[in-house]
């Protein structure tokens, strides 16, 4: 197959900081090689938990402002990304963060009571629709979401799912949707890296305290060594959400983690890691774009 079109990669994630978490390095590969990068997120994140002292007033239990806060933080990243196109579905505010309970280490779950705007409890249909008009304008020929249970069952990821999945299903431009997932390899790798660094700020859980899937149902794996500075940039601009520790580079490695506002550590990675849920499957092992033919993802120099 021989694509006469440019390449288009569009990515729906739930809150700001999920396109950097789950996709950051992934984002920035492409963009520098010049493919059209367009992020669409769901809802502001007015649900979060703010790390910072001085800000947890913007807190939805407080001032209630932490979703104006977060776009300023979103953009931060998608420059750090190199990312030109950015959306909220259905327009910025249209949807809210529904929030979540922890069920137990690793797993999310739904609030026993839904804001009347969340996410989650919205109308499939209608949010399914405005999706669908931003895919049909924009024309990508590989979309990204989350796998079924939203990577580790926050509703709203589990929405952006079902949103996507029917949105793309409707879109005869889209060749191909991807679901990112945590390798449970790489993971336990991060971890026994981090178990020897000196000096690591945060709590080191156990593999099984971590979403993860088995290696043997990842069809994709991106390589993103070139570009994981540009993703620490971007988890940095999300001070709210994000906490980032990298010690001192040895032997041309180094070791890096993360953490959300529980102080548990999560593993840097040089590698982002996919499961092709629709379309061709040939030549798509290391590349979402492989085997589909299209030109113009070559490096380009960095602007």
């Amino acid at each position: 197959m021989t694509l006469t079109a440019p390449p288009r990669l569009l990515l729906v994630h739930a809150h700001p900081d999920d396109e950097t978490l789950w996709t950051g390095g992934t984002i920035a590969r492409y963009a520098a090689r010049g493919v059209q990068v367009t992020v669409v997120t769901c809802t502001l994140g007015e649900e979060g938990e703010v790390i910072p002292e001085s800000l947890r007033g913007l807190a939805a239990d407080q001032a209630d402002q932490l979703g104006g806060y977060r776009v300023g933080e979103l953009r931060s990243a998608c420059a750090a990304l190199r990312v030109a196109d950015h959306r909220f579905l259905g327009g910025i505010g249209r949807w809210r963060d529904s929030g979540m309970l922890w069920e137990e280490p690793g797993r999310a779950g739904a609030l026993p009571a839904a804001h009347p705007r969340a996410f989650a409890v919205g109308d499939l249909a209608e949010q399914t629709e405005a999706l669908a008009a931003v895919l049909r304008e924009v024309r990508p020929q590989v979309v990204v979401t989350y796998a079924a249970d939203g990577g580790y069952g926050h509703p709203d990821h589990v929405r952006a799912h079902d949103v996507t999945m029917a949105a793309a299903a409707e879109v005869a431009d889209v060749l191909r949707v991807f679901h990112v997932v945590p390798s449970r390899d790489r993971l336990r790798e991060g971890l026994a890296a981090l178990a020897t660094a000196e000096a690591l700020p945060f709590d080191l859980p156990g593999v099984d305290d971590l979403p993860s899937v088995a290696d043997e149902s990842i069809t994709t794996v991106i390589d993103i060594a070139d570009h994981l500075s540009g993703k620490i940039r971007a988890l940095r601009a999300h001070g709210t959400q994000v906490r980032v520790w990298v010690d001192e580079w040895n032997n041309g490695e180094g070791v890096g983690a993360y953490a959300l506002s529980n102080d548990v550590a999560q593993p840097l990675s040089d590698t982002e890691h996919y499961v092709l849920a629709t379309g061709d499957p040939a030549g798509g092992e290391h590349d979402l774009f492989g085997g589909l033919g299209v030109s113009g993802t070559e490096p380009v120099a960095p602007r």
